[in-house]
């Protein structure tokens, strides 16, 4: 596999693991606030779909062939896109997220990893970076709110894992849960 092959497929796995945590839920359950922060699913998804435009589309001169209110006036920079507002659908939201997906992908497919784009947002000076380092920063960004998604969804219903029948996260009664709960709480307690 090339370096650009591995990254992409990296890319690939972490999205969609992100959209994996939506699966079976309500629409009321994707939107809720978990924790004190507001973190929500659809949130994450809705926020994920904007940096897919910025860093691995706009950075490269590939503006996002869509709007989005959030982006157009400013209220990115208050935390809009990390909710879903009234009129934001699931489907809207995670049709825009699989659009800004393979915008990203076509960026990729066509540029070599050593193109170098352009961050608007980052800091005069540091605004520069290659498609690779874009691609690692996307990775990470997605990863780190695939986590967060772990999280949430283990809050909501108990599921855990990165895909279905994920090895890492079994399936586990709640008898089994609570007696490895206890012994954590009892390991924490002695430390």
């Amino acid at each position: 596999m090339t370096d650009k092959e591995i990254l992409s497929a990296a890319l690939q796995e972490v999205r969609d693991a992100m959209l994996y945590k939506l699966d079976g839920l309500s629409d009321t359950d994707m939107r809720l606030p978990m924790v004190p922060s507001g973190t929500n699913l659809l949130g994450l998804v809705k926020h994920l779909a904007g940096l897919e435009y910025g860093y691995l589309g706009a950075a490269f001169g590939r503006p996002a062939p869509e709007r989005m209110s959030w982006i157009d006036d400013g209220t990115v920079w208050d935390g809009a896109d990390m909710w879903a507002a009234e009129g934001e659908t699931t489907d809207y939201l995670t049709g825009l997220y699989r659009r800004a997906c393979a915008h990203a992908d076509a960026t990729i497919e066509t540029l070599d990893l050593s193109a170098v784009g352009t961050v608007p947002w980052w800091p005069a000076g540091r605004r520069e970076a290659s498609l690779r380092r874009l691609m690692v920063r996307m990775i990470q960004e997605t990863s780190r709110h695939a986590g967060h998604a772990d999280i949430i969804r283990e809050l909501i219903d108990g599921s855990g894992g990165r895909h279905p029948g994920d090895p890492s996260f079994p399936a586990r009664d709640d008898d089994y849960w609570r007696d490895y709960v206890t012994r954590i709480r009892q390991a924490a307690r002695k430390a």
